[in-house]
């Protein structure tokens, strides 16, 4: 019994240090960054274009701002302050929430869709990876290159609408995640704006007002897409 006891407590005691010892290799692997996203989270693994992608944040303390974001001012208008809420029923998110959507999208929710809303030029600087280019251009109805049956295509194939003799049925569709420059950029905002006057629920979309100036000055990981 004695003999049986003893083993007991060694297995015990083993098992313990096992796990222990798991958790301090991964503690000491996210402990390899200098500079981790949160205490608990140094990264995350996307897919951008069939190729992986780590999303991390610079690691050099010493590493300054994107000149293309640095600016203070702009003429206003067009780049004017928007608003922290944008419309009614439309979340507005900051960037741990946008890895959490990139994390799912990442994971195969193919119920949700990261758009950059900017002009091709923009996107091709650099971009959230995994995003795909909607321009504003595209959707919005006041623009010269505006094109009803290219904006019906998108709602249905990539967003996941549906359309019968002119109604819009959108109980289906997409979760949509939008950005664009920043605070200062309207080119996310009119893309959403144009969406909720269409009939797409508000509470499917979500802004990430900060957009590319808040993700660069914390040196979150970028791409350029494929020429």
């Amino acid at each position: 019994m004695v003999n049986k006891t003893i083993l007991m407590t060694f297995l015990s005691v083993s098992l313990a240090s096992s796990v222990l010892g798991s958790s301090t290799c991964i503690a000491a692997e996210q402990s390899k960054l200098r500079v981790n996203i949160t205490t608990d989270l140094p990264s995350i693994t996307v897919i951008d274009h069939g190729k992986s992608v780590v999303i991390m944040r610079n690691q050099n303390p010493d590493h300054t701002v994107d000149p293309d974001y640095a600016k203070t001012s702009r003429d206003c208008p067009p780049f004017c302050i928007q608003p922290m809420q944008l419309l009614p029923g439309v979340h507005t998110i900051g960037e741990l929430e946008m890895l959490q959507f990139l994390k799912k999208r990442a994971e195969g929710d193919k119920s949700i869709e990261i758009i950059d809303s900017r002009t091709p030029d923009w996107y091709r600087k650099g971009t959230i990876p995994s995003a795909v280019n909607i321009p504003w251009t595209q959707i919005y109805r006041g623009s010269s290159t505006y094109e009803p049956l290219v904006v019906e295509s998108l709602l249905t194939d990539t967003f996941n609408a549906k359309v019968q003799d002119g109604i819009w049925d959108f109980r289906g569709a997409k979760t949509l995640v939008l950005f664009c420059n920043g605070p200062w950029c309207g080119q996310s905002p009119t893309n959403i704006k144009e969406l909720v006057s269409m009939g797409y629920p508000a509470d499917k979309i979500y802004w990430y007002r900060g957009g590319m100036q808040s993700w660069s000055n914390l040196g979150l990981t970028t791409v350029q897409p494929p020429q």
